[in-house]
């Protein structure tokens, strides 16, 4: 069953057997960002029905997301009060969905550019194949990188990495973003959107409340210490311990059946 989380059918973000999709591009000026989709995502996001067990980013068409839209910026009588304004949407839907407790994971076929890698960047699974290219894409423009590029980057590629490819607008090609960890699965690229479809509705239906502790447990590593990660852990695994699934989980381990979680 699919639900619209806004009341037009055409809604780019819908939830469908426990997996919020958010279609993050548009097929306009080959698949630019889509500013509705950033509005509503953010708001189904930082609202997130407890039935919702994962995130899915799709693009449009044979692009994950080419970036903003360049021709838009260009036809706004006020550029900096323009890029501004969609910044801000587009960074409030940034914030969403890295403090969203639920795995999230993005189907990347084509190009991933400008904010399409930012948001490559912000995923836990990312599934790319032959087809896909990731680049900054923004000195082209003259800009400077948005949707926490500068933040995420670093943090997967390292510090020096980063650099040379936000500097010099290097073009990533999968194998090369794949072994750099940016994509985390390779496919054949007439698979993608399948696969990625497949893996969030495989973790929507499985132990819901895991997952939303392993995200807790990863969000908060960030700014911990080895010693406070480690008092959460330990705190985390014993509650998880008397719970349903964590009872069903050994139960069905030790009887050797496949366990049936419960959501």
């Amino acid at each position: 069953m699919t639900e619209s989380v806004d009341s037009p059918a055409t809604s780019p973000v819908t939830v469908e057997d426990g997996v919020l999709y958010v279609r993050v591009a548009t097929p306009r000026g080959g698949n630019v960002l889509n500013g509705e989709a950033m509005a509503a995502g953010a708001a189904a996001l930082s609202d997130l029905d407890e039935s919702v067990g994962a995130v899915l980013l799709v693009g449009a068409e044979s692009n994950f997301c080419a970036g903003g839209d360049v021709r838009a910026f260009h036809g706004a009588p006020d550029r900096s009060a323009f890029v501004r304004q969609l910044a801000d949407t587009f960074h409030g839907f940034v914030r969403a969905l890295t403090s969203v407790p639920v795995p999230v994971v993005a189907g990347v076929p084509g190009w991933a550019a400008g904010a399409g890698m930012s948001l490559v960047c912000h995923a836990d699974i990312v599934i790319g194949g032959r087809s896909t290219r990731l680049r900054p894409a923004y000195p082209a423009l003259g800009f400077t990188p948005d949707g926490g590029l500068t933040w995420a980057l670093p943090r997967i590629v390292g510090t020096r990495r980063a650099r040379d490819i936000l500097l010099a607008d290097g073009v990533l090609g999968s194998d090369e973003a794949y072994r750099l960890g940016l994509l985390t699965r390779l496919v054949g690229d007439d698979v993608i959107a399948s696969e990625a479809e497949r893996v969030a509705r495989s973790l929507a239906a499985g132990p819901t409340e895991v997952s939303r502790a392993t995200k807790r447990l990863l969000l908060a590593s960030d700014s911990a210490t080895l010693s406070d990660q480690l008092d959460a852990e330990t705190d985390s695994i014993a509650h998880q311990a008397s719970t349903a699934d964590g009872i069903e989980g050994v139960d069905a381990f030790v009887e050797k059946r496949r366990p049936s979680f419960g959501h």
